[in-house]
């Protein structure tokens, strides 16, 4: 059984019901809607996993919702699927442009629709994974830009953040001053290599009071790398 929670938005209850009706067999849970509005209170308050939002509805469109949805910080990763009577291929280039991650065009096999509801949940969870970074309670949540460590928030400064972002992102490997200069603050920012050796240290400062400074290691003759297990 899944605990994703997918809200369907559509005018047409027998539409809706008919979809939930697939959803919950296949051991989703549903929400529903029947106007935008409603539909945009819900995502608020539940925040769904995948939205199946009709193109065509009484007063604000499917479109102009999903325009909505992806102007807003908290809303704009949710992933859409858009279901609509309107086939030709201009429709479905708008609606893709307006955010949709993906279109089908009435009427549909509920088969189909389950393909396509699968494959989306699935990019969207290794996208999510991509973005979400752990060792041992070290957090980086790059969509959010944060560092937190045992669910408390480590406060860094810019620089030290890109450079645990790098390391984070890139582990277990060693790089001299000269390489995080350039894979880091860009090759065309002419500063001392030594400054790579203060930005270490106030990394390692930060960390320390959350017990992860002995991540950061100096490999003799060469510079720095992230270590990926626990030292």
């Amino acid at each position: 059984m899944s605990d994703q929670t997918i809200l369907i938005v559509d005018d047409e209850a027998s539409i809706r019901d008919m979809i939930a009706l697939t959803l919950e067999l296949n051991g989703y849970n549903c929400l529903q809607a029947g106007d935008a509005m409603t539909a945009h209170t819900i995502i608020m308050d539940n925040r769904p996993d995948l939205i199946l939002l009709d193109w065509m509805m009484p007063g604000i469109s499917g479109i102009e919702l999903s325009r909505r949805l992806r102007r807003e910080n908290s809303t704009k990763q949710i992933p859409i699927i858009m279901i609509t009577a309107k086939g030709e291929e201009a429709n479905k280039v708008e609606g893709l442009e307006t955010g949709a991650d993906d279109y089908v065009t009435k009427p549909f096999s509920t088969k189909e629709l389950m393909a396509r509801i699968k494959a989306l949940l699935r990019r969207t969870s290794e996208e999510s994974d991509q973005q979400m970074i752990n060792y041992d309670g070290l957090l980086l949540d790059q969509d959010a830009h944060r560092i937190s460590a045992n669910n408390q928030e480590v406060k860094l400064g810019p620089t030290e953040y890109k450079l645990l972002q790098f390391f984070m992102c890139h582990p277990d490997r060693a790089y001299s001053r000269e390489q995080l200069l350039d894979l880091v603050w860009g090759g065309n920012v002419h500063i001392d290599d030594r400054t790579v050796d203060v930005h270490i240290r106030r990394l390692r400062k930060t960390l320390a009071d959350f017990g992860y400074d002995k991540y950061i290691q100096t490999v003799r003759g060469t510079g720095y790398r992230f270590s990926s297990t626990r030292p």
